[in-house]
């Protein structure tokens, strides 16, 4: 595992110790970085399932301001401080220990917004649908921002999710990747 590409390019990044955590393989973290960037001028990145990081340093790593990375497992969040600090991207970052759910309402308590919000959870353990209507409820993304989803691809995510809808899918192996955004930016209201 490594940083695909911008300011971190090549890098090696750590996979969390264990088989819990399934780490995104470079080959699909480009395909994302295709979909929504490639890169960025600023903003916030929300990594809500963090794992070893690997989505959220990417996104700093090609122009992303800030990430916030959320993961309930202590390996994770050891992980994701030794990335961060391989990368020198630990001034750009918070860590923190938590689930999704908490993670949310904290950030909601915040008033933060985001330009990319990644959701990566357990294949085995997927709330996708309730957590982008509650992204979406709390206004949690910016206009003309992104939600990537990393499922497996037995799962069929709907086309909308209240203000939001489908904008790409695309399956490698047994990974899928949907995108959502904002019906209003694609002038579908």
């Amino acid at each position: 595992m490594r940083v695909v590409s911008g300011n971190y390019k090549g890098r090696q990044l750590k996979a969390v110790p264990g088989v819990t955590t399934r780490p995104t393989t470079d080959k699909v973290k480009e395909a994302i970085f295709n979909m929504v960037g490639p890169y960025f001028d600023g903003g916030i990145a929300l990594d809500l399932f963090a794992g070893s990081g690997g989505l959220g340093i990417e996104a700093l790593s090609r122009g992303i301001e800030k990430c916030i990375f959320v993961d309930r497992e202590a390996k994770a969040i050891q992980t994701i401080h030794k990335n961060l600090e391989a990368c020198h991207a630990v001034e750009a970052s918070e860590v923190y220990r938590n689930d999704a759910e908490r993670a949310i309402k904290a950030i909601i308590k915040r008033e933060l917004r985001f330009e990319l919000i990644f959701l990566d959870p357990p294949y085995k353990q997927q709330k996708l649908k309730a957590l982008i209507a509650s992204i979406s409820e709390n206004n949690l993304l910016e206009e003309g921002g992104f939600i990537v989803t990393e499922h497996g691809s037995d799962v069929q995510l709907p086309l909308e999710i209240d203000q939001f809808i489908q904008i790409k899918y695309e399956t490698y192996g047994m990974t899928s990747i949907t995108v959502y955004g904002y019906k209003s930016s694609l002038g579908e209201e």
